[in-house]
């Protein structure tokens, strides 16, 4: 038990110790204009396709909950995380603005090669949300890319449309992450979109329509998820406000407009109920929770000094 408790505090001053080494002026010496180079690319692609927004900031959560935020999810190979079942989906245009972001970066002769693809995707990051109408926060910087990447670390390491609470908090746990954390980080569901086939088992079953759904949102579901429909269809996550970064997705919840069980169950369990009330109430109350959860979010496994290295490719290891 005593070698088992030095073990957790060793790796517990291991992890304090690396994100320690973060700052937000990081590349002040090597890269003063990195916020407004990475802010005005994440912009141009923004105008383009607003998707930008949703697959950044998904791209961001499932690079930090496998391996630590070190941009491993964007590596390519015959392996890779990118590759598995629980990342397939994740949208292209994720990966294209952290590349543009980088291309633009390095078309700047001081910044050629300084700055990680990590620290590039938590900027873009920041930059989406508040483009979609949510808060600003300073971003830490410092962190390395990782050099690995394989599907198998992937496996049970992202949570799935169907958890429930004790599932969910035990996941952003190991994280480091509280459940107030976990409620307002999947508040980031106010964006986005999903396919059918991820809740299809809550408006068709074999005992009807799940009773913790609204009745009359279930149905239009099916309107627009009937029997056999494309698996190429997606719904947004939000029948509200679907492109702006606000509080509706609680409000949502609220009225059993949750499209996973694992929003749902955020305001049917009576456990964290009282906090989806909090956030519906007061949008400034989600706002700060929210930059507080993914400012740690941004601490997970961050690989910082010689750990890792600054990827001239953001897609392939040195």
């Amino acid at each position: 038990m005593k070698k088992q408790m030095i073990c957790f505090l060793f790796l517990s001053l291991f992890i304090a110790s690396s994100y320690a080494q973060l700052k937000q002026n990081f590349y002040q010496k090597t890269c003063p204009n990195v916020e407004s180079i990475v802010k005005a690319a994440v912009t141009k692609k923004f105008q383009q396709t607003f998707v930008t927004v949703p697959g950044t900031l998904r791209l961001f959560f499932h690079d930090c909950f496998v391996r630590g935020c070190d941009a491993s999810v964007l590596l390519a190979n015959a392996n890779a995380e990118k590759d598995h079942p629980d990342d397939i989906s994740l949208a292209g245009d994720g990966f294209d603005t952290v590349i543009k972001a980088k291309a633009a970066l390095d078309s700047n002769p001081s910044c050629r090669n300084q700055v990680s693809c990590a620290d590039i995707l938590a900027l873009a990051t920041r930059d989406v949300i508040v483009l979609s109408g949510g808060p600003s926060y300073s971003v830490e910087l410092g962190r390395r890319d990782g050099r690995i990447s394989t599907k198998a670390s992937v496996q049970n390491n992202l949570p799935h449309p169907d958890f429930k609470l004790d599932q969910l908090n035990t996941m952003f746990a190991k994280h480091g992450l509280s459940q107030t954390d976990m409620i307002a980080l999947s508040g980031a569901h106010t964006l986005g979109f999903s396919h059918c086939s991820k809740f299809s088992s809550r408006i068709y079953s074999k005992s009807g329509i799940d009773p913790t759904l609204n009745r009359q949102y279930a149905l239009q579901l099916r309107q627009m998820c009937p029997v056999n429909v494309d698996p190429r269809i997606a719904i947004n996550m939000d029948p509200t406000t679907p492109q702006t970064f606000d509080n509706a997705y609680f409000k949502n919840l609220q009225q059993g407009k949750g499209l996973f069980v694992s929003d749902q169950i955020l305001f049917t369990d009576n456990r964290s109920r009282p906090t989806v009330n909090q956030f519906a109430s007061s949008n400034t109350a989600f706002n700060q929770a929210f930059v507080a959860a993914i400012t740690k979010l941004g601490r997970v496994g961050v690989l910082t000094g010689n750990q890792g290295e600054i990827r001239r490719d953001c897609t392939l290891a040195n």
